[in-house]
């Protein structure tokens, strides 16, 4: 890479298993032709069955570092323990594969950092009770079937109550150097984040589409940290928004649409002032 700022691509919700092998190779080449140090994808990449396949084509083609988080539909027809195992041996094999969820943080220099944890819609807001949204997730993850409603908040609490403490665990890793983070996550960690159809979610999507467990860790550490810029990145909603609950934290969520996958934003580290999406711009509420 030619020396100069820091520029990463940043995609989301890429949902390759919308693709076929030709349409997959041809997203592949046209990344390729971006001049970038390396690409953040936050999460739902693909399907269990196709996971492995798909991370291990974009690296070979794209040949750049993949710095990625997984999302709920990457679990599809598996099982989270399962899917985790499967990638991180796979990680193993290719050096430009990262899973952040089980890396410590990655620093460029003395001053930059990134992070990432999975995240889950952990059930702690809106009304998880009574609404009547029944994803997916529920009849395709081995972990979330045939569980009764209870049961099935009680589980997703716990994996939300995971990733907030995994993150916090990369978040104090980071040496007290680093003033510009990155934060890869799949789920939004805010209420104003969790963007649905050019709105924020109500009370009956906000269980599902908000991790309250990541969001916690990251305003606690934001306000230890004040010189420290986060600039977080998620998806999981399908609609685009920023949002800023600290001076110093900013969330961007992403746009996506299944089987038209895109780069979200180039972000690239402006000095005194964080990470900030440049030519294909920031996602719009």
């Amino acid at each position: 890479m030619a020396e100069g700022p820091l520029r990463f691509g940043w995609l989301s919700d890429i949902h390759l298993d919308f693709l076929d092998h030709e349409e997959r190779e041809a997203f592949f080449h046209r990344l390729k032709e971006r001049s970038l140090e390396a690409w953040l994808l936050s999460g739902d990449i693909s399907q269990a069955r196709s996971l492995a396949t798909c991370l291990a084509d974009f690296v070979r083609i794209v040949e750049r570092p993949l710095y990625f988080v997984l999302g709920n539909h990457d679990y599809y027809h598996g099982s989270i323990a399962g899917v985790r195992r499967e990638i991180r041996d796979l990680c193993q094999t290719l050096p430009l594969l990262v899973y952040l969820n089980e890396a410590e943080p990655l620093l460029f220099g003395e001053k930059t950092a990134i992070v990432g944890v999975d995240g889950w819609g952990d059930a702690r807001l809106g009304n998880p009770m009574t609404s009547p949204v029944f994803l997916n997730d529920f009849r395709l993850i081995e972990d979330l079937q045939e569980l009764s409603r209870r049961e099935r908040v009680q589980v997703l609490r716990r994996l939300g109550s995971e990733a907030g403490a995994r993150l916090k665990e990369q978040l104090e890793a980071c040496p007290a150097s680093v003033d510009e983070l990155l934060v890869v996550l799949h789920v939004p960690p805010f209420k104003g984040a969790s963007w649905h159809e050019g709105a924020i979610s109500n009370a009956d999507w906000l269980p599902w589409f908000s991790c309250q467990a990541a969001g916690d860790v990251l305003l606690a550490f934001a306000a230890e940290r004040p010189a420290c810029r986060l600039t977080v990145l998620c998806g999981h909603t399908h609609s685009s928004g920023v949002y800023s609950p600290r001076p110093n934290l900013v969330v961007f969520t992403a746009a996506a649409e299944y089987g038209c996958p895109r780069p979200q934003a180039v972000l690239q580290a402006v000095p005194e002032r964080g990470f900030l999406p440049v030519l294909d711009g920031p996602p719009k509420s």
